[in-house]
């Protein structure tokens, strides 16, 4: 079997791929016998013409079969994964809330990709944390302490691993097909046997619209249920930044300010209302999977652990287990803001160029082999729906240094939102739930 043909195969869309012919490819280019330009150009090729659902199964099953498996025996580990969102830095809340519920959690998580961020590289900004555990600490610690975060190791989906670099810089991120098995191998992979989805929808998700969020969620539900995984889903709004700050030592304040109830940078933890509202919903969720009891009784739950300090003590057992010291968390020490045009309403945001000002200033990866820097970062001083004057900050740019990107950064932020003179209709934060 060639390369080149599988690849003309897919460019030309004359049939679907087998199973034998996809497992050839991705256990060659896991091994190294097909170079990364083959590869880029598969990607491609799917990219535009997608997959059918037996071909998005077998490049799952791939996937999955390129490395190994975790088994957690008869405990039942939850896990959540998100689509990813700028802002999005519910991990860190929703993972410890359960954990202190009696629920093992894996968190087996990714790094920024695109414009969105990754929890790996929000926990890294945290002095000494470690996420490049083997997978017998890895399963130690969630047997102890019911929850660990980690990268994806070279024995899990090494196949996927290499593919997701490439994605990010081969413009094949938002491929539907080449999403559900990267999510679904990983998750499978980790041996858990619950999942909550939460599927982002707008400006700033790789789903713009509903209908795409919706065909992404039922895509990922039918092959977790497939493999014997409860899975569920929430599609929530991305049109703009989750919480307040975008950049990844000031969302970990954030979400620190969430867990100990808190101020963080001038904000009452109040203000940081939605990250905590989504947070806890997605938790409940996992709950309600794990324990199987009703969403309202699972609410409760999420929320004791939370008002109780239960939740940020599990987080603290966590850095302090994986060498990671709070008491050393670095925060960027100068600011420039960005005004508002005009009077009136903040109507919208691009939450997309948001993110995308966050990786001209280093908090984000251009290529994949750029090293990203902890502190820099964006803080939303207004969110849709709040009034505004011509003059008045609209965004803060938070650096240690003036970064070379930062006259760019400006350019995104001093664009991507819209000012009306009335007040538009604010929208749920979860919009639906499969």
């Amino acid at each position: 079997m060639l390369a080149t043909e599988v690849i003309k195969k897919k460019r030309d869309d004359t049939d679907a791929l087998t199973q034998q012919e996809i497992d050839f490819f991705i256990q060659g280019y896991a091994s190294g016998q097909i170079p990364d330009y083959q590869m880029a150009s598969l990607l491609m090729s799917i990219f535009l013409n997608g997959m059918t659902k037996e071909e998005t199964i077998h490049l799952t099953q791939s996937m999955l079969n390129s490395g190994e498996r975790i088994d957690f025996g008869e405990l039942y580990p939850v896990d959540k994964h998100s689509t990813g969102g700028v802002g999005d830095k519910t991990s860190l809340i929703l993972a410890p809330i359960v954990a202190a519920c009696g629920i093992p959690v894996p968190m087996m998580s990714g790094r920024g990709l695109g414009h969105t961020g990754g929890t790996l590289d929000k926990l890294e900004s945290i002095p000494g944390f470690n996420v490049n555990l083997d997978l017998a600490t890895f399963q130690s610690m969630v047997e102890k302490t019911n929850l660990s975060f980690i990268g994806q190791t070279a024995k899990i989906c090494p196949a996927d691993k290499k593919i997701y670099g490439l994605r990010d810089v081969t413009a094949t991120v938002e491929s539907l097909p080449l999403i559900c098995a990267s999510i679904m191998s990983k998750k499978i992979a980790e041996g858990i046997k619950g999942l909550v989805l939460d599927v982002k929808v707008g400006s700033g998700a790789f789903m713009k619209t509903i209908e795409a969020a919706r065909e992404l969620a039922t895509g990922l539900i039918s092959i977790g249920q497939g493999q014997g995984i409860k899975t569920s889903a929430l599609i929530t709004n991305m049109n703009q930044p989750l919480g307040r700050f975008v950049g990844n030592a000031l969302e970990v304040g954030e979400c620190l300010s969430i867990l100990q109830r808190r101020d963080f940078l001038g904000h009452d933890y109040r203000s940081f209302a939605d990250t905590e509202s989504l947070s806890l919903g997605l938790a409940a969720h996992m709950i309600a999977n794990a324990k199987k009891i009703n969403l309202t009784e699972a609410k409760v739950q999420a929320q004791e652990a939370l008002d109780s300090g239960a939740a940020f003590e599990k987080f603290a057992e966590v850095c302090k287990t994986q060498d990671g010291d709070l008491d050393q968390l670095l925060m960027p020490n100068q600011q420039t803001p960005v005004a508002a045009k005009k009077d009136g309403f903040v109507s919208a945001f691009n939450s997309e160029s948001i993110g995308l000002a966050g990786i001209e200033l280093g908090a984000g990866r251009k290529v994949a082999s750029d090293v990203v820097n902890p502190l820099p970062g964006i803080e939303v001083c207004k969110k849709i729906g709040d009034s505004i004057k011509a003059g008045e900050t609209l965004f803060v740019i938070h650096h240690t240094s003036q970064p070379s990107g930062i006259k760019e950064a400006k350019k995104h932020l001093s664009s991507c939102y819209s000012i009306e003179t009335s007040p538009s209709e604010t929208t749920n934060l979860i919009l639906e739930t499969l």
